[in-house]
């Protein structure tokens, strides 16, 4: 199994991919025209689809031979001589539109557009925006620049790559050409079933629009192997340029502007531009949402309330400090395993990840088969939090969760779960408790989780001195990071799906997004501490000081080895923030017996994967020897949710069982009802 880089589609030449053939004999069969065919009217004037313009047909001029970098001659493709064809003028866009309609649509698109404007203007903080965008236009100018120089450097290297683009094009356009004449001709670039960009029949039915997007998809493709085939980076640099490479390629992409998306012509006439002024209205409430940074709405938010459509499940806040409320649920079952299970979420976001609703909860479903269940609910800071570090989320969190179980439920020991960030933490708690003989933590769960971060994944990408450098800048005004930043920082990570997809159905198409739970939860962003964030990044990221052995906490030095408590570590195949082959590496480090399995689907569907959904397989394989790929090629595979394995590996360590008991145990005064307070404060 390879886990890598997204790729454009390879290019198909001269042979139609897979089904091409039959679609157009069914149409010839059937007789009936596409959206894209000719259509001649009563006076026998040929017609053509709307918006696709007059071209005068023209073969491109012959290229001389060039040069590989070995000397041999190299032949460039040489169009076929062919008479020009007269492709006839088309209809207007326009016609039958309510012109008069649409001017005052643009006017008020005008005035929307003001107040976005004004949204920007005045929401954003003077200086602060400014010099992180500054960080990453220049280390992506620098970057790329990089890459540059390797095909600049000797003159007949960039002919050859200049003369693989445009021999690609040119071949695409004789290709455009041909169906112009009626020719039925296979793509050059085979479309990719799977990029929803491009789903619409237009893009295949029109001649125009399908060479629009063949165009596009070869020059992305070309510019990624541009990268891979450059020699002499070093592998940072290329992981950068390859993701500033896909970035731009994204933005740039036909489907993102209405001039060359047939969807967004069609919307924007049908709809005398009304969508327009809609979507410009959302942008503008965007941008004010996220404090002069676009904070994209990918879902509807008004059709959830935390604590009655998601954070459900019964319970009670039992402590609340200036870090954390820490949450008890209510038993379903008459006993309870009298180990407590200690879960510690990830501050990112907010811990009803692992509460969604009644069918995805992890949290009611370990409550249904008879965990007593305790949660943190991290705060959501301003800036009197601004130096609240690693150190004080893990004794004012994790460390008094410990003490406020034992009271609540008179059981000293406990086992505990960390997701993504959250058990980063947990994982150097545990270290920091062995080293000072604390073994109230019999048993851990990481779900997602990394220690080891040489190969953090596409997140380490945007991490670097420079940037750092300009976020702390960002933080020492405010005290803390801007939820919306980070949430911005993991969308460029998939920028097709979670940024151009919601900029064309939102600001343009003026579509209202759909309600979506985890999508509610994953905009739901929070602040994160100043003196936490640079730590986190710095001491992880950057300097991967933990498996290295220079972390140190409250002045103890940080020894993985001395963590001999059995471990159950879950990594998913398509996690691009916490990489399988960086969970596994990391693993390797602990000293006790470490039980991986990875589980399919990424980052978050891949961990909130509830056995009755039975939607994604999960591997198996033994202790953690050789490389990932070999563990890989010998585990066992499983159908449906990892969640029952677990629980017969976490009951089989301690499967004692007592009397359910109630939030607070009789022994503390519940605050108030789950979720709490501090998940509500918006970030």
């Amino acid at each position: 199994m390879t886990i890598g880089r997204d790729r454009e589609p390879a290019v198909k030449r001269r042979k139609a991919p897979p089904g091409i053939e039959a679609v157009s004999e069914r149409k010839e069969k059937s007789g009936k025209k596409g959206k894209s065919e000719r259509k001649v009217g009563k006076k026998g004037k040929a017609k053509e689809p709307v918006g696709i313009p007059t071209v005068e047909a023209r073969e491109p001029e012959p290229v001389a031979a060039v040069k590989t970098q070995a000397g041999a001659p190299r032949a460039v493709d040489k169009p076929a001589s062919q008479p020009a064809v007269a492709i006839p003028p088309v209809s207007s866009p326009l016609v039958g539109v309510d012109v008069e309609a649409f001017a005052e649509n643009m006017a008020q698109l005008v005035d929307q557009s003001r107040k976005a404007l004004a949204a920007a203007i005045g929401s954003v903080e003077a200086g602060g925006a400014r010099s992180e965008l500054a960080a990453n236009v220049a280390d992506a100018t620098k970057t790329l620049g990089t890459v540059a120089e390797y095909w600049l450097a000797k003159p007949e290297r960039a002919a050859v790559a200049q003369a693989e683009l445009y021999g690609g094009l040119s071949e695409i356009w004789r290709q455009t050409l041909r169906r112009y004449t009626g020719e039925n001709v296979p793509p050059v670039v085979a479309p990719d079933p799977s990029d929803k960009r491009f789903a619409s029949p237009e893009w295949e039915q029109s001649p125009f629009f399908d060479w629009l997007r063949q165009s596009y998809l070869y020059a992305a493709r070309w510019a990624g192997d541009m990268v891979d085939k450059a020699e002499g980076l070093d592998p940072q640099t290329r992981a950068k340029a390859l993701f500033y490479t896909r970035l731009i390629s994204s933005a740039v992409s036909p489907s993102n502007f209405i001039a060359t998306n047939p969807e967004l012509l069609r919307a924007t006439i049908e709809n005398k531009g009304e969508n327009l002024i809609r979507g410009m209205k959302m942008f503008a409430e965007d941008l004010s949402a996220g404090g002069g940074v676009l904070k994209i709405r990918q879902t509807d938010d008004t059709k959830f309330r935390l604590g009655v459509d998601l954070a459900n499940t019964p319970g009670k806040v039992v402590w609340r400090n200036d870090v954390m409320e820490l949450i008890q649920y209510s038993p379903t079952t008459a006993e309870v395993y009298a180990r407590p299970l200690l879960l510690t979420p990830p501050w990112i976001n907010k811990f009803y990840v692992l509460d969604l609703n009644k069918e995805k909860s992890f949290v009611r479903w370990a409550v249904e088969q008879g965990f007593t269940v305790f949660i943190i609910s991290w705060v959501n800071p301003d800036e009197s939090k601004a130096e609240k570090g690693f150190e004080a989320y893990m004794h004012e969190g994790i460390l008094t969760a410990l003490d406020v179980i034992e009271k609540a439920t008179g059981e000293r020991k406990v086992t505990a779960a960390g997701y993504c960030v959250g058990g980063t933490l947990l994982a150097l708690t545990l270290a920091y408790m062995a080293a000072k003989g604390d073994d109230r933590i019999e048993s851990v769960t990481f779900f997602a989780t990394q220690v080891d971060f040489s190969e953090a994944g596409d997140l380490q990408i945007l991490i670097d001195d420079e940037r750092m450098a300009a976020l702390d800048e960002a933080m020492a005004k405010t005290g803390y990071l801007e939820g919306v930043k980070m949430a911005n920082a993991f969308n460029m990570l998939r920028p097709n799906e979670l940024i151009w997809n919601y900029v064309v159905n939102n600001y343009m198409k003026g579509v209202e997004p759909a309600a979506f739970d985890l999508l509610y939860w994953n905009s739901d962003s929070t602040r994160i501490p100043r003196a936490n964030h640079s730590f986190y990044m710095r001491s992880c990221y950057i300097e991967n000081r933990i498996t290295r052995g220079e972390m140190v906490m409250s002045g103890v030095p940080i020894n993985l080895r001395l963590v001999r408590v059995p471990i159950y570590s879950v990594a998913t195949k398509e996690d691009h923030i916490a990489p399988a082959r960086s969970v596994f590496r990391g693993d390797k480090f602990f000293g006790g017996e470490v039980t991986y399995v990875l589980g399919g689907s990424g980052h978050i569907a891949g961990i909130i994967n509830p056995p009755a959904k039975g939607k994604y397989d999960y591997l198996t394989g033994g202790p953690l020897t050789g490389t990932f790929e070999e563990w890989v090629a010998k585990a066992e595979e499983h159908e449906g949710s990892w969640w029952p394995h677990w629980l017969q590996w976490v009951t089989a360590q301690a499967p004692k069982k007592v009397p359910a008991r109630e939030p607070g145990g009789g022994k503390l005064k519940p605050l108030c009802d789950a979720p709490g307070e501090y998940v509500r404060v918006r970030g």
